[in-house]
């Protein structure tokens, strides 16, 4: 495989090849992933493969998402400018800072400290102010910063929290994977009026979501599955 010394000429290959080989079209989306410089939420050891369509580590046991898979996420959620969006999973803060450019806040957390340290460090070296980080379990949501008109969960949960629901505004949407070890299916769900509609999206594979409301820490998904999505 092809290695850049330069990340700018990669990350112009992921814009303008990759991602829209992958059936991403929305100008907005591409200009974010233009914007962001992924190589710098990696390891330092995957930096040189930061711009491949494939998941990385970021320390602490933890996985980044493949681009991709967070393009497809972005264009389900539908995001305006105006938008105040709930991200649970911040990790590294790759998919806040393209959260921060599509929408107008983002309300992060993360369960693991020393990840959301870094990814604060990281957030305010592009100058992204219109982000917030909490430290803590994510299936509790942010109530107090609610509604919001979109969530985003990036681990895989047994059920939809009942907790993030009901800090959807209606008309809100949420993507979140569901499943277990054997079967995972991405999900958007819809508040409305009168409950949820929920539409089944894709197969996928997300580490899994630790919380009062998600998994146990001693959960049944595998060691190390994260970010991935099948059509």
């Amino acid at each position: 495989m092809v290695q850049y010394s330069h990340p700018e000429i990669a990350r112009k290959k992921l814009v303008e090849r990759i991602l829209p080989k992958a059936g991403v079209r929305d100008v907005r989306i591409l200009a974010a992933f233009a914007a962001v410089p992924r190589h710098l939420f990696v390891e330092e050891a995957f930096q040189s493969r930061a711009y491949e369509d494939t998941s990385l580590p970021i320390g602490f046991g933890q996985t980044i998402s493949q681009p991709s898979t967070l393009a497809a996420i972005l264009q389900v959620l539908e995001l305006s400018e105006k938008d105040r969006v709930l991200e649970i999973g911040g990790g590294s803060g790759y998919q806040t800072a393209l959260l921060a450019h599509l929408a107008q806040r983002v309300f992060s957390m993360e369960r693991v400290a020393p990840l959301s340290k870094l990814a604060w460090r990281r957030l305010d070296r592009l100058g992204l102010s219109n982000v917030a980080l909490r430290i803590g379990d994510g299936t509790y949501g942010w109530p107090e910063q609610g509604p919001f008109e979109a969530i985003v969960v990036s681990a895989m949960s047994p059920r939809v929290p009942d907790y993030l629901i009901a800090q959807l505004r209606v008309g809100g949407r949420m993507v979140i994977p569901l499943g277990d070890s054997r079967s995972q299916r991405l999900v958007k769900v819809i508040r409305r009026p009168s409950g949820v509609d929920r539409v089944d999206l894709a197969a996928c594979q997300f580490v899994p979501l630790i919380g009062r409301f998600g998994w146990e820490k001693k959960s049944p998904a595998r060691e190390g599955e994260t970010g991935g999505m099948d059509s």
